[in-house]
């Protein structure tokens, strides 16, 4: 099982060292610790146990230390960055983990570049030597690149020449969309293997800055410094541990303190169960942020983030996902305005960011996802819009028999329009009403009140709203009819329909970049015993098939 918990203490690639208000996170990948037998992580290169601690570390940096405004990425290694995604992992990697690998470092280098833009935490990429592939795709994610300038550092994307396939974590994307590399020169620039160096890597925008060796660390160390001196993040603030999840794993349930998975794998489908507390939220956010990573919110985020990993990667049979919840619906809604009033403040603003990002590995997830309301629920504000991310919403209209008086109830926010956009960079609600804006300002007419499904329904909200009669009947064929079908065109079918809307970076490379890998991964040229990924190394060249497709 691949577990994505982990804590700096238990890093193996990485170093995590904190000098206010700067942290460096220096790769140093041990080259014997791969997540699976038969290849050596050399010179810098990754596989994803790497990505888990980096993630790891991206997270933390968030939480427990809101003193840091700057962080430098830099190697340990001598003239060496980062080598890139480790070609034998990826020629010995089944086609699933390949493409769930390369979405989840995709995610982690949104997340740095989330830090950034949001959270006031600068990234800095200190390319001290050979950026190539996936090395000088994570330098792409920060903020400002600088390379030094010794005749042989280089910046390279050689995967087209070399191994027949794309940058698989965003870097062409990246490339024209984020730096604005002129095509031509992109073109160049993906087609030569050595990559391109100093003075030319500035000229076509490839860095920001080239330094001497002699002036190289001083340099980084300034420019981390005036970066973090732009910081609006408190210095003094208490940190907040985030502890070890909650979590009991058997072979059909998956139980941390505010989520539980039920799985049916007979079925092929997952039952998530968000559980309200008991209690309403602290009156004051002096009290939520005493409750640390406790605070039910941010517990939420950190059990959901987790249990979506968890079924991505180890549970790739699992095409359905069930989205349920429990709880008054009050409750949840005092959480929901205690976020929302206090979301200036750097806690709050990191757990709203927390829940936008969790939210995203939902819509990119491929397996379909359902929301069933029933008597019970609390699908409030920040909860409702697991309910407008699911591919279908099903309401119970009435009560059911056994359990008379208690009705189903929906309810809005200002959450559901606003601070927790999709990818596209739109809220899930204007996303679903992109033919009938004035629906939208209908729904914001409702903010506050517990709709049934009636209303819910008139508001275009649900999808259907079967009574107690129908409700068995519906929800069986329904799972049974999308168990029925072909994963890989619900795979197609659904990344089509979720991302209606204007189309940014993040949609380009989750949209288009994941998918054209996707195809490429199986192609013979990248993965026969010709192809370029199981030849890579060996001397012998590959044999490509010529015909274009």
């Amino acid at each position: 099982m691949i577990d994505f918990q982990t804590h700096p203490d238990r890093y193996r690639h990485w170093q995590l060292v904190v000098a206010p208000p700067v942290a460096y996170l220096t790769m140093k990948v041990d080259a014997d610790g791969g997540l699976f037998e038969g290849y050596e992580l050399k010179l810098n290169s990754y596989d994803l146990g790497v990505d888990i601690e980096l993630y790891d570390a991206v997270q933390r940096l968030r939480f427990e230390h809101p003193e840091v405004g700057a962080v430098v990425i830099n190697s340990a290694l001598d003239r060496v960055f980062c080598a890139g995604a480790n070609i034998k992992m990826l020629g010995r990697s089944s086609h699933a983990h390949k493409v769930n690998f390369c979405k989840f470092t995709n995610e982690t280098r949104n997340a740095i570049e989330d830090a950034s833009a949001y959270s006031s935490q600068r990234y800095i990429a200190a390319i001290n030597g050979t950026a190539a592939g996936g090395g000088y795709e994570l330098a792409l994610s920060t903020d400002y690149i600088i390379l030094v300038d010794d005749g042989n550092a280089a910046v390279s994307l050689p995967e087209v020449p070399l191994l027949a396939v794309l940058p698989g974590t965003g870097g062409l994307t990246r490339l024209v969309d984020k730096r604005k590399v002129r095509r031509d020169l992109a073109d160049v620039f993906c087609t030569t293997e050595e990559g391109v160096k100093g003075t030319r890597a500035l000229k076509w925008r490839l860095v920001d800055e080239i330094v001497p060796t002699s002036k190289f660390q001083n340099r980084v160390d300034k420019c981390a410094a005036d970066f973090a001196g732009e910081s609006d993040r408190p210095a003094s603030a208490e940190a907040i541990v985030l502890s070890p999840l909650t979590r009991e794993m058997s072979s059909d349930r998956i139980t941390y303190s505010s989520v539980h998975v039920n799985l049916d794998r007979e079925k092929r489908q997952a039952e998530i169960n968000i559980v309200a507390p008991d209690e309403e939220s602290p009156t004051s956010v002096e009290t939520a942020v005493s409750a640390g990573a406790d605070f039910w919110p941010l517990r939420l985020a950190r059990e959901v983030d987790d249990a979506l990993l968890h079924l991505r990667m180890n549970e790739t049979e699992i095409g359905t996902l069930v989205l349920q919840s429990r709880g008054e619906g009050k409750i949840a809604q005092s959480y929901d305005t205690l976020l929302w009033e206090n979301s200036a403040h750097w806690l709050m603003r990191e757990i709203i960011l927390f829940w936008k990002r969790t939210l995203k590995r939902l819509d990119v997830t491929s397996k379909t996802s359902f929301a069933f309301i029933q008597p019970g629920s609390c699908f409030t504000g920040f909860l409702a819009e697991l309910v407008f991310a699911a591919d279908r919403a099903y309401m119970l209209e009435g009560e059911f028999e056994d359990k008379p008086g208690e009705l189903a109830s929906l309810r809005l926010s200002n959450f559901n329009f606003d601070l927790l956009p999709m990818a596209n960079g739109i809220s899930r609600l204007h996303t679903r009403f992109l033919g009938e804006p004035e629906a939208v300002e209908r729904a914001q007419a409702l903010i506050g009140q517990a709709l049934s499904a009636e209303q819910a329904l008139a508001a275009g909200l649900v999808t259907y709203t079967p009574d107690d009669i129908d409700w068995g009947d519906e929800i069986r064929l329904l799972l049974e009819e999308r168990s029925s079908f072909s994963a890989d065109s619900l795979t197609g079918l659904e990344a089509n329909l979720r991302f209606a809307g204007p189309e940014t970076m993040e949609t380009k490379i989750f949209g288009r970049l994941s998918a054209w890998q996707n195809w490429i991964f199986q192609r013979p040229n990248a993965v026969s015993d010709q192809g370029a990924l199981r030849l890579y190394g060996s001397g012998v060249r590959p044999k490509y098939d010529p015909e274009r497709i």
